[in-house]
This record gives C-alpha cells, sequence and structure tokens, in this order.
C-alpha cells in the first residue's frame, strides 16, 4: 500500500513534531486537535522549528515554505479522517481517551486506511478491539523530540497483519528513521528498560542514598549517558513517568515496577519537572 495523506491527532509535541517529519519527507499532512487554537499553537510551535533550522543554514526559506505549505489544519475529526491513508494518534495517555478516538476514527476513515498508535506504553491489542479494523491497527512509538530522534519502535498487536508492519516500516523509514519492531507487552521495550531506571533513581533520592545532581552525574560521568535520569524525568513530565510506572505496575503485577513514593508525593504537589516549573530541579518558566 502507497502512503500519500496523513492524518496527524493531537497537536501537542509530539502530535507536531510528527507533522513536521512527515511533511519535511514530502507527504501531505492534515493536523488535528479538539481545539482550533491548539492546533495554531502547534502549527506555530513547527513553524519556529523551522526557522531555527533556516537561521542555522541547515534548510532555506523555501524548504520551510514547502514544508508549512505540506500541513493543513483539519478543525474537524472528519476533515482530518476521510482522505487518510494513515492516520497517527498522538492524544493523551490514557486509554479511554484512545479507544474511543479509535473507534470514531474506524468510521470515519477509509477501508483500507491503516490506524497507528505514538503510544508510549498502552496496549496496542487492546487500542485495536475497539475496531472492526484491529490487523490495520499498529503502534508507532516515536521518541521525543521527533525531528531530532531516530527511533520508531514498531508495535505489532495481536491481530497487526504483516502487510501493515510492512507498511508502516517502509514508511518509518521515508520519514528517515530507524524502525525496530516490537511485540505488544507493557511498556513495549523502552518504556519498560528506561522507566525502571527512572524510579530507582528516584528512589536513591527517596532513601537518602544521593541528591539528584549526585546521581545524574554518576550515571552521566560513570555510565557515559548523556542526560542524568532525574534531568531526563523532568524533561518528559513526572506525571508521565509516574502514569507508565503505573501501567508496567499493572501489567506485570510485579513489586520491582512500584512506584517509587516520593514520585507520587512530586506529582501530587504538581512539581511535573520542567513544564510546570519544577521537578527535580527549579526551571525557570
Amino acid at each position: 500500500m502507497s502512503i500519500q495523506r496523513f492524518t496527524v491527532i493531537g497537536a501537542g509535541q509530539m502530535g507536531s513534531g510528527i507533522a513536521q517529519v512527515a511533511a519535511q519527507s514530502g507527504f501531505e499532512v492534515r493536523l488535528h486537535d479538539v481545539k482550533e487554537e491548539l492546533i495554531r499553537k502547534g502549527l506555530a510551535g513547527i513553524e519556529k522549528n523551522l526557522n531555527r533550522q533556516v537561521s542555522k543554514e541547515r534548510i532555506s526559506e523555501a524548504d520551510r515554505d514547502g514544508v508549512l505549505s505540506r500541513i493543513q489544519p483539519a478543525v474537524t475529526l472528519e476533515e482530518a479522517a476521510n482522505e487518510a491513508d494513515i492516520v497517527v494518534e498522538a492524544v493523551v495517555e490514557n486509554m479511554e481517551v484512545k479507544t474511543s478516538l479509535f473507534r470514531r476514527l474506524d468510521g470515519m476513515c477509509p477501508t483500507h486506511a491503516i490506524l497507528a498508535s505514538n503510544t508510549s506504553s498502552l496496549p496496542i491489542t487492546e487500542i485495536a478491539a475497539a475496531t472492526q479494523r484491529p490487523e490495520q491497527v499498529i503502534g508507532m512509538h516515536f521518541m521525543n523530540p521527533v525531528p531530532v530522534m531516530k527511533l520508531v519502535e514498531v508495535i505489532r498487536g495481536l491481530a497487526t497483519s504483516d502487510a501493515v508492519y510492512k507498511t508502516v516500516e517502509e514508511l518509518a523509514r521515508a520519514m528517515g528513521k530507524t524502525p525496530v519492531e516490537v511485540n505488544d507487552f507493557p511498556g513495549f521495550v523502552s518504556n519498560r528498560v528506561l522507566m525502571p531506571m527512572i524510579n530507582e533513581a528516584i528512589y536513591t533520592v527517596y532513601e537518602g542514598v544521593a541528591t539528584p545532581e549526585a546521581v545524574d552525574e554518576v550515571m552521566k560521568l560513570g555510565m557515559n549517558h548523556p542526560m542524568g535520569p532525574l534531568t531526563l524525568a523532568d524533561f518528559i513530565g513526572l506525571d508521565t513517568c509516574l502514569y507508565i510506572m503505573e501501567t508496567l505496575y499493572e501489567g506485570f503485577g510485579d513489586s520491582k515496577y512500584r512506584p517509587c513514593p516520593l514520585l507520587r508525593k512530586y506529582v501530587k504537589a504538581g512539581w511535573l519537572g520542567k513544564k510546570s516549573g519544577r521537578g527535580f530541579y527549579v526551571y525557570e518558566k
């Protein structure tokens, strides 16, 4: 199957990044969100990113204008879905929200359309079960920031067909990404490995083993990580980290995935990391 028309649902940081990369790769993109102002905000972010690339002489002004011309806002979900070859969902990480959206998309999209989720931890099989086309539902988990990070986890649901997997794998390569095949287990590979490490780093602070600064220095200088786990947690969002740990804990029923009480406390306090101005570190808003 040939992908020409690419729809992104969710114009936040992940969705706008996916739309930008798709348009840069030559696809015609429709970008939708629940409010028109969120779409405008997403488009403004894309333009800002592209202007930065122009100022660094990585792309020309003509390249920038071409990319922007290939991204069209879609105010209604019907407008976004009705001609799509593939829809990539990048909405809030909540199963009820996602299954409701996929159920609606299933009734609006052409019969050949692939429905993909950018979920970082939720089961693709369960999302697919909300549709009448489970063989055409797949996970396409991009990394943040999307224009920079090369990896895409391509997650097969229980019913995902080989043809759909192959199409999405080829699509990821066409977008300049490196696809890695992953089966449908909680957290997939990236977050099943990353989040317990972040959670354990939080435990070392909780138990008074070391300060956040010390923990991050150990991992950067001793393990050659480009960013310490607590800085990374702040960047991801502590609420997102907690949600993924809860998904792992619920999915496996194993105490090794139990979220650290300090993580819960910070989230309840509204200390969500960089986006709220405070997490393990303090940030200027």
